[in-house]
């Protein structure tokens, strides 16, 4: 999805496109989605943000991410018993 207006165009990420990664992908997406946002946040306290609310996209990607991370988890932790029996 496109979030814009007329200066500022705001990538989501997509749940399909979340699937398709990897778990190495994953982590490497959330530790740099986390990265923007520690930057953004920090440019936004020094000066204002032309669109204040790409804070809240990129914080909902970054939730986005830890779900997936933690639904392959659990999904992993399920089927380990019944690959040992």
């Amino acid at each position: 999805r496109l979030y814009g207006g007329i200066n500022y165009i705001i990538m989501a990420i997509n749940k399909e496109d979340i699937a398709e990664l990897t778990n190495d992908e994953l982590v490497e997406k959330l530790k740099s989605e986390q990265i923007r946002y520690r930057k953004l946040k920090f440019n936004h306290t020094v000066s204002p943000l032309d669109n204040p609310i790409t804070l809240r996209f990129v914080r909902r990607d970054i939730a986005r991410l830890e779900t997936e991370i933690r639904q392959r988890q659990m999904r992993n932790q399920i089927e380990t018993p019944e690959k040992a029996s």
